[in-house]
């Protein structure tokens, strides 16, 4: 077996570099809860092992996090926000789901799902010929994602092929989304700053630094563009050239294979790839586009937001559901609540601490949600646990919360606990009461008991409220049944490699000449690294032939943007 605390990357004796304490606020030891096997992957900060749980012996990859290599404070909010935003994207079919944090003296540990049929361009390069209906299908995924980002105020800022990987080999593998290293929360009308990403797929705002989510369509057009003719549409044989094509080389549709491929796709990336952010399409705009829909692409329904999803789930819920999941929101670590944070301020526009009727409406409209008011209105009354008209930040989190915060089993004893006032073991009708009036609510307990009382013993014992509490999930069903076979309750959580875009230098300035501006980006990109956590492999090539296959797509650097790309 593997294991990840090698000497090489051991913190050495008398280390006087920055202190990495409780980047993750989990202590603990990972090897109590997996077991380590052989070695996926090795990047500049890391290693990346595939790992067993010990309790159901399921495959996952733990990327090891060397704390040695975390010399700024920069690096170390890096890693704290990656986990953050993985955390916040949870639920999503092509997003890679984390499974846990920890962390010990020498590493920060990210279990996550194992993605072991390779990157999605490998895929690719085997097929050999890609056809446009292929194209669409695979850009739905890519798109999907992104707009499932933008939608939760995260913007991704390093899309490339690279950071999608596949489930397993073979026609049934899934594409996941990977490396959030260098995503960020943003606020609807905000600017971002920072030049980072990779030079193929840089958008030119990003560049001028002055930019927002519409980066991200940028380079998903780049994408779509290599997708459909083999090679990126601003290229150069070196970062310079690169950005300056960036910036004012017009887009070639009229080159071969060019003259193949249907107006619609070219209109699709020519909107796509429009300079100006304001003229870009977004990602809802894009899944929905002619070309997507020609080609069976096209979503069936109109997207809703995730957050409104969320929120129409809890107002079906019963009252002691709801309050359940109002305590385990409050319980969760702060690593976890960063992102609805995040969503929570961005709504709450006066910064008064709640959301308005008027607030949520908005906030939900800017997200692509244009629903009735009276819809509004009534989701608001329902979220609105403490009767006063408005969603504060604990309501607001137990209405949004993703629910596979229901498949730890520390965070449902607490929820039942807290109803279980005489720690007998069981909720009674008059702890349901009791309960009830605490929160100033006037409900039918006779028939919140009907319902989750599965035996008519009169009252809820914890199978039953993990029942209630996981009803739509038989996967999650199962570790109650466990627990209770087992008498094994757990009263107690651990508290508590290898893509490295740029990040570049800060003093590149766009007031400056354009090509003096692109020189002096090139030369701070080259000597500045943002540390990325991939842990894909690529193919390197030089110029792209003239063809539709993708066997050498790119002359894609994996690692910082440099010279030599």
């Amino acid at each position: 077996m593997g294991s990840c605390a090698s000497t090489e990357n051991a913190v050495p004796e008398g280390y006087k570099a920055l202190k990495v304490q409780a980047v993750v606020q989990q202590q603990g030891d990972v090897r109590d809860f997996y077991t380590f096997d052989k070695q996926l992957g090795k990047g500049n900060f890391g290693i990346v092992h595939l790992v067993y749980d010990k309790k159901t012996n399921e495959k996952y990859a733990c990327k090891s996090i060397s704390k040695r290599k975390l010399v700024t404070s920069e690096d170390v909010e890096d890693v704290r926000r990656e986990i953050q935003i993985m955390n916040h994207l949870a639920g999503h079919k092509n997003i890679v789901a984390i499974r846990g944090t920890f962390e010990d003296k020498n590493f920060i540990h990210i279990v996550m799902e194992l993605c072991s049929g390779g990157e999605l361009f490998d895929r690719i390069a085997e097929a050999g010929h890609f056809s446009e209906r292929r194209a669409a299908e695979v850009m739905r995924t890519i798109v999907s994602v992104v707009h499932h980002c933008h939608t939760m105020n995260v913007v991704h800022r390093d899309l490339k092929p690279e950071n999608f990987l596949l489930t397993e080999r073979g026609p049934t593998g899934v594409i996941k989304a990977t490396d959030f290293g260098l995503s960020r929360f943003f606020k609807d009308g905000s600017s971002l700053d920072e030049i980072v990403g990779s030079p193929f797929y840089v958008a030119p705002e990003v560049l001028k630094r002055a930019y927002g989510k519409e980066a991200d369509i940028w380079s998903c057009g780049v994408i779509l563009y290599i997708l459909l003719c083999g090679w990126p549409p601003f290229h150069g044989d070196s970062t310079q050239a690169i950005f300056k094509n960036i910036l004012s080389a017009p887009l070639d549709l009229k080159s071969e294979p060019w003259p193949r491929v249907s107006p619609d796709a070219k209109d699709c990336v020519r909107r796509m790839l429009a300079r100006d952010p304001r003229k870009r399409l977004t990602a809802e705009q894009v899944l929905n586009h002619h070309w997507m829909r020609e080609n069976g692409a096209a979503p069936d329904e109109a997207f809703v937001p995730e957050i409104l999803i969320r929120m129409r789930q809890f107002t079906k819920m019963n009252l002691l559901k709801r309050e359940a999941l109002k305590v385990i929101a409050r319980s969760l670590p702060h690593m976890e609540l960063a992102g609805m944070r995040e969503m929570f301020h961005d709504m709450d526009e006066d910064g008064s601490g709640t959301i308005t009727v008027d607030e949520l409406r908005e906030g939900l409209r800017r997200k692509g949600a244009e629903i009735a008011l009276s819809e509004v209105q009534r989701i608001l009354n329902d979220i609105d646990l403490d009767g006063n008209s408005k969603i504060d930040y604990e309501e607001f989190l137990a209405s949004t919360m993703h629910l596979n915060k229901l498949s730890r089993e520390e965070n449902m004893i607490a929820a039942f606990e807290y109803f279980d006032k005489d720690k007998s073991g069981f909720i009674t009708r008059d702890e349901l009461v009791s309960a009830m009036r605490d929160i100033d609510q006037e409900v039918d307990v006779d028939a919140i008991l009907a319902q989750v009382d599965k035996n008519g013993d009169g009252r809820i014992d914890y199978e039953e409220f993990c029942q209630m509490m996981r009803a739509s999930d038989l996967d999650l069903l199962k570790t109650a049944h466990e627990a209770l076979k087992t008498k094994v309750v757990l009263r107690s959580v651990v508290s508590k490699v290898q893509l490295e875009p740029v990040r570049e230098d800060s003093s590149f300035d766009m007031s400056t000449q354009p090509t003096q501006a692109v020189a002096e980006a090139a030369s701070g990109a080259a000597g500045a690294g943002a540390r990325s956590t991939g842990s894909g492999s690529g193919a390197a090539a030089g110029a792209a032939p003239a063809t539709t296959t993708v066997t050498a797509v790119v002359p894609m650097q994996r690692g910082r943007i440099s010279e030599e790309a």
